[in-house]
């Protein structure tokens, strides 16, 4: 039977277009719906594009997670994506989705991430301490910002003239290469 993920995602959804692009025609694993809590997130035209059913909901929908609960187990989810999505994840998700919930966060972890560390809240960071590399850090996700088991990191060197939008696009660049190969490699040892 087909592994099935949802993906949660807040704003423009490149990370989501690669994931969609990726699993289409894939034999063992599927996206079957997005959420989103912005009803102008451009992941909402992407889904469409590849038929994939979106789910648009507001901060109050979120708040205790029984709600999200319900619908994820209505369709099936098996694991969940967070592609941008700028929401704490409710404990109670968290609880149901043990070791099943990814993120990637656009730094070397453990530095520059937790509560506010997002976008270019964290490419201005890196740029501001001096920083001679910075990268991607794929990990699980946990009660915490950016606390959950690291399952895959790759750095990216940075040069002193770099700005932060520079830093930006090579971070960008790894996250397309790498966000959905090693959730189907995690995927596939899991089962």
């Amino acid at each position: 039977m087909k592994k099935r993920i949802s993906i949660f995602a807040s704003g423009g959804g490149s990370n989501a277009q690669v994931f969609f692009e990726h699993f289409l025609g894939n034999e063992d694993i599927e996206i079957v719906s997005v959420f989103t809590n912005n009803k102008s997130a451009g992941v909402i035209e992407r889904a469409k594009t590849f038929n994939i059913p979106v789910h648009v909901y507001n901060r109050t929908f979120w708040s205790d997670g029984e709600v999200p609960i319900t619908l994820l187990k209505e369709q099936q989810v098996d694991y969940i994506v967070l592609a941008g999505f700028m929401l704490l994840i409710p404990e109670p998700i968290v609880s149901l989705y043990s070791d099943k919930i990814f993120n990637i966060h656009p730094a070397l972890l453990p530095k520059f991430g937790g509560q506010g560390m997002y976008g270019s809240h964290v490419h201005e960071a890196v740029k501001s301490a001096g920083e001679k590399q910075s990268g991607i850090s794929i990990h699980l996700v946990n009660e915490e910002y950016d606390k959950g088991r690291i399952i895959y990191q790759e750095a990216c060197q940075i040069e002193p003239s770099d700005s932060a939008q520079d830093i930006a696009s090579k971070v960008l660049k790894l996250e397309h290469k790498n966000y959905a190969k090693v959730v189907e490699s995690y995927i596939r040892k899991s089962t």
